[in-house]
């Protein structure tokens, strides 16, 4: 089974949270930001290496990120690197990279996923993947990996599951009641008390086949953009008719195109050590600290009096910091940031205007 499965991921995203280190023009997922000597895009294509051959590894992303990703993922077929002219979130994205496998592969299995995405527990994480593909090969199903939740998370939307009965292929697979959106802090406490509720992770597993049915019935404009695209897929043409034909997709993401609205929607609550990295505060958490509580990425720090703070300044200078709490310090490239933990929902709006 594993050459039919295919790993699409989407590597399009701007990763503003991470300013100053991930910038519109090198985003996050192209940086090592755990100081482990690899991207995050590169952890995000190992850990799936053992689901499927190199040649089913698909990454869509912006054409603006075109080199960036060749240099770092060399082994990649230039077929497989999927390039959108423009954003218009994950629904076209993941068709795209759908009708693309569809027409190689009618029979394909997909798994798409994140490229920011962290993983401890890389063993639990690959037989979640292979049990999920199986599920999915097997049915009519659109699946998604749920998250046990360890906190009040506001930072993610939720999945609530029906877990008074699991399915009968497989025991850990459960009927999807509800998604809910990322919720306030009463909310969210409200959800990590009952058993039921999961965060969603943003990883979908299906057959190809029952997406593009999918598409086909809950957004039928994006589909027939695709379906017209069939006969340059794999040409010198392909990139041409993309660039003309997809900023007519509808910007929407696949979990309200598609999520939403289907009826054979299932979850797997994991817990393999997962964080999407997306925030300063996430990858706090997954880094490991000193005996007071610093979280340390760098090559020249020195901290006296300083607690549960993260440092992250990978470049040369020497960083001394003295009676700090609670902060964050990052420095990329001349700039350099110092903000308080609770203050890190302000960094977007600035790298914004910047």
């Amino acid at each position: 089974m594993a050459n039919s499965n295919h790993i699409v991921i989407m590597a399009g995203g701007i990763g503003s949270r991470f300013w100053p280190i991930s910038t519109a023009e090198r985003p996050k997922q192209f940086i090592d930001v755990l100081g482990c000597g690899k991207t995050l895009l590169q952890l995000t294509v190992e850990r799936f290496g053992d689901i499927c051959p190199i040649e089913n590894v698909w990454v869509v992303t912006s054409v603006n990120y075109a080199a960036v990703v060749k240099e770092q993922l060399p082994m990649i077929p230039d077929d497989n690197i999927l390039l959108e002219p423009c954003r218009r979130n994950t629904a076209p994205c993941i068709a795209y990279a759908a009708w693309k496998i569809k027409k190689r592969d009618p029979k394909a299995n997909m798994v798409v996923t994140p490229s920011d995405h962290f993983v401890t527990d890389v063993a639990e994480f690959q037989r979640v993947i292979k049990s999920s593909l199986k599920f999915a090969s097997e049915s009519d199903a659109i699946m998604t990996l749920g998250m046990k939740p360890t906190r009040p998370e506001t930072g993610y939307g939720y999945i609530e599951a029906a877990l008074n009965t699991s399915t009968l292929s497989n025991k850990e697979v459960y009927r999807v009641d509800s998604f809910k959106e990322k919720p306030d802090l009463d909310t969210a406490k409200q959800y990590i008390s009952k058993n039921n509720f999961y965060w969603n992770s943003g990883i979908f597993i299906w057959s190809v086949q029952t997406i593009v049915n999918a598409f086909r019935v809950y957004q039928s404009p994006i589909a027939s953009i695709f379906e017209s695209m069939l006969p340059v897929f794999y040409t010198d043409k392909e990139q041409e008719v993309v660039n003309e034909k997809f900023p007519d997709c509808r910007n929407i993401s696949v979990d309200y195109a598609i999520l939403e609205r289907a009826e054979e929607i299932f979850v797997f609550p994991a817990a393999f050590g997962w964080s999407d990295m997306g925030t300063w505060g996430s990858l706090y958490e997954r880094l490991s600290h000193d005996l007071n509580g610093n979280a340390i990425i760098s090559k020249n720090v020195e901290l006296c009096e300083s607690h549960n703070c993260i440092v992250h300044t990978m470049q040369e200078k020497r960083v001394v910091i003295i009676g700090m709490n609670d902060c964050i310090v990052a420095e990329q490239d001349g700039e350099l940031l110092i903000c308080r933990m609770n203050e890190e929902g302000r960094i977007k709006d600035f790298s914004d205007k910047h």
